[in-house]
C-alpha cells in the first residue's frame, strides 16, 4: 500500500490574521459566495468587507440555515452559480464550514474556511458530513481535495467560550493514539493508504504540544486574551490534528465516541469531549503504562476534559446501556478496529468500566487535596 498524506493549499493562522483574508483569497478569485451562521459572520464581516474591498474582491453575503443538508448546499449553489461567484468562502463553526465545501465541491470552485472556533479539527479536512433538514445524519460527503485556504484569526477564537477551545483539545487528544494504533496495525488512513512519517510526527507534536501548553491556553481564554499558548493550541486542535487523523488514521477513541451517541444522556456532551473519553477507553484496551494512563487523566482533569461516564452525562451505570455503547463501538466498518488487535464488544464493555474506574479515582484524589 502506498503512503499517502493530504492537507490544505494554505494555512494561515494569527492574532488579527482575517485583516489578510483578501491577500491569501485573491489568488482564487475576484468575487466570492461568503456564506456562515449568524453569530460567525457577525465576529468577522467588518474585517472582512475591508479587507475584501482592499483587494479588489467582490461578495455576495448570504446567510446559513444551520443544517448541513443536501436541500442547503443547493440553495447555496444555486445563489452563487447566479452572482457569477469564483470561490466561496465558509465561515463559523463546523455545519457551516461542511457546507461552504460541499457547495464548492458541486461547483468545482475554490474554497475558504474561516474557522471562529476551534472546537474540532474539521476545517482543514476533505470531508463534508450531511445531514437531513431536520438533523440527522445522512452520509459522509468525501471531498477529492483538502481546502484551498484556511484562515484562523486567533483573536476571534479567543473570544469563543472556553468549553469550545478545551472541546478542541479533546478532540486532538486522540490524535496521537489513533495515528500510532493504525501505524502498528497498517491500517489504512483516510485517503486509503499508509501513514507517511511527516505525518506521524506531527499527530505526536500535536500530543506533546496539548500537555505542554493545554492548561496555560485555557486560563488565557477564560482571561479573555489571546497568548503564545493560545495559538500553539488552536494550532494543534485545528492544523496537527487535522492532519494526524486524516493522513494517519483513526482507531479506537473515534469508535468509542460514535457508541456513546446511542444514548441520549450523552448528547449534552460536545464532540471532542466524548473523544476524550474514548481515547481514555483507548489507552485502557491497549495496555498503555500506568504513567502514560495517569498523564492522560491528568491534563484531562486539568484543562476540564471528562474522565468518567458520569461527566459526560451517564449519571447511572446500567450494564445493559454500556453493552450497547460497547456493541455499538464494535460495528462492522468501525474505526476500532484499525487497533493493532482483534477487539470486541467484551472488549470494550471491560474498558469501558475500566477507564472509568481510573477517573473517578483520580478525581477523588484531586478533590480529596
Amino acid at each position: 500500500m502506498n503512503k499517502i498524506m493530504i492537507a490544505p493549499s494554505r494555512y494561515v493562522q494569527g492574532n488579527g490574521a482575517l485583516e489578510q483574508i483578501g491577500k491569501h483569497a485573491s489568488i482564487l478569485g475576484r468575487k466570492a459566495l461568503v456564506t456562515g451562521g449568524t453569530r460567525g459572520l457577525e465576529s468577522c464581516r467588518e474585517a472582512l468587507e475591508k479587507s475584501f474591498a482592499e483587494n479588489e474582491i467582490d461578495f455576495i453575503l448570504e446567510g446559513f440555515n444551520g443544517e448541513c443538508s443536501k436541500q442547503e448546499v443547493q440553495r447555496l449553489q444555486k445563489t452563487a452559480e447566479e452572482n457569477g461567484t469564483d470561490f466561496i468562502v465558509g465561515v463559523g463553526g463546523g455545519k457551516a464550514l461542511d457546507t461552504a465545501k460541499a457547495v464548492a465541491h458541486y461547483m468545482k470552485r475554490p474554497v475558504v474556511i474561516v474557522p471562529t472556533i476551534a472546537a474540532t479539527d474539521a476545517p482543514c479536512s476533505a470531508l463534508s458530513v450531511l445531514y437531513t433538514v431536520e438533523g440527522v445524519f445522512e452520509e459522509y460527503l468525501v471531498l477529492p481535495k483538502n481546502p484551498d485556504l484556511v484562515l484562523v484569526d486567533t483573536e476571534i477564537v479567543a473570544k469563543a467560550p472556553v468549553r469550545l477551545l478545551v472541546s478542541g483539545m479533546g478532540d486532538a487528544l486522540a490524535t496521537w493514539f489513533e495515528a500510532d494504533a493504525c501505524a502498528k496495525a497498517f491500517a489504512s488512513n483516510i485517503p486509503g493508504g499508509n501513514s507517511t512519517a511527516a505525518a506521524l510526527s506531527l499527530a505526536k507534536l500535536c500530543y506533546e504540544i496539548l500537555i505542554e501548553y493545554g492548561l496555560h491556553a485555557k486560563l488565557a481564554v477564560e482571561n479573555n486574551v489571546c497568548t503564545p499558548a493560545v495559538e500553539k493550541i488552536v494550532e494543534a486542535n485545528t492544523l496537527l490534528s487535522g492532519l494526524g487523523f486524516e493522513s494517519s488514521g483513526l482507531a479506537g477513541a473515534h469508535a468509542v465516541h460514535n457508541g456513546l451517541t446511542v444514548l441520549e444522556e450523552t448528547h449534552q456532551a460536545y464532540h471532542g469531549e466524548k473523544v476524550a473519553f474514548g481515547t481514555l477507553v483507548q489507552l485502557v484496551m491497549e495496555e498503555r503504562s500506568k504513567e502514560q494512563i495517569a498523564e492522560v487523566i491528568n491534563f484531562c482533569i486539568d484543562v476540564g476534559l471528562p474522565v468518567t461516564l458520569e461527566e459526560i452525562g451517564i449519571k447511572e451505570i446500567k450494564e445493559k446501556e454500556i453493552r450497547k455503547v460497547a456493541e455499538a463501538s464494535v460495528a462492522s466498518g468501525e474505526t476500532i478496529h484499525n487497533e493493532p488487535f482483534p477487539v470486541n464488544a467484551d472488549k470494550v464493555y471491560a474498558a469501558i468500566i475500566a477507564a472509568d474506574a481510573l477517573g473517578r479515582k483520580a478525581l477523588g484524589n484531586v478533590r480529596g487535596k
